[in-house]
């Protein structure tokens, strides 16, 4: 057993939304995607969806998924590496963009470099990055903060306290909130934080109605702002 070939385990990157899948994932993805029959997954409907999206060979319903959330405890992981000790190769994926940035396919990752499974990052759609790359904000030094707290007065309290740190060490701060609450995230920048402080807000990324501007705070209290109401969005400071 000590010679047993392991599987491979692919972090497979999925679309940001739908229909534009020829455009930001590579033929080898979509590929490698196709060959493999058991998945973790971090949502089983959506899941499906991009399996039935990109023509899988298998009837979607004959594919093996096992899921992976923000509510899977760390004892139930071993569990999910089951057939890759077994030498079978089997693909990873968020419910959007790429797996292991800021969802559970991390703790996986982990476990699986324990057990000497290679870990396979595949190329595809990364909201983080890519809103980073169009922002004109400082792409040397950054940090990705995830959500912020969703008490009002906690995440102002917050959003103050990053401010100051993007001031003090000329970094990036990037984060993001639960879609619907993305107008009161919005809100609550504009109201707090200085007027020279520049924010990017980059919304729907890589779909045919992408939003990606950068103006400072002062510009953005005159302008029209945009409808960010149950769209993913990622909010960029630099103070």
């Amino acid at each position: 057993m000590a010679n047993q070939k392991l599987g491979t385990l692919y972090f497979i990157p999925v679309t940001l939304g739908d229909d534009n899948i020829d455009k930001v994932l590579p033929p080898e993805v979509v590929s490698i995607a196709q060959q493999l029959d058991e998945f973790i997954v971090e949502n089983e409907k959506t899941a499906r969806h991009f399996l039935g999206t990109i023509k899988h060979s298998k009837p979607i319903r004959e594919l093996v998924l096992k899921t992976l959330n923000e509510h899977t405890v760390d004892k139930d992981l071993p569990a999910l590496l089951g057939s890759l000790m077994a030498g079978k190769d089997i693909g990873l994926m968020s419910e959007a963009g790429c797996p292991g940035i800021a969802d559970p396919g991390a703790k996986l990752a982990a476990l699986a470099h324990q057990k000497g499974i290679r870990v396979a990052p595949l190329v595809g759609p990364s909201s983080i990055l890519l809103s980073l790359m169009a922002s004109g904000l400082n792409g040397q030094r950054f940090t990705f903060l995830g959500y912020l707290p969703s008490d009002k007065a906690a995440r102002i309290t917050q959003l103050k306290e990053i401010e100051r740190h993007s001031k003090y060490a000329q970094e990036t701060q990037l984060f993001i909130e639960t879609p619907y609450r993305n107008q009161h995230m919005l809100e609550d920048i504009l109201a707090n934080c200085q007027s020279e402080t520049k924010l990017c807000i980059a919304c729907n990324i890589s779909l045919s109605d992408e939003y990606i501007v950068t103006k400072r705070i002062k510009e953005w209290k005159q302008a029209t702002l945009p409808d960010l109401h149950k769209k993913p969005t990622v909010f960029l400071l630099l103070a």
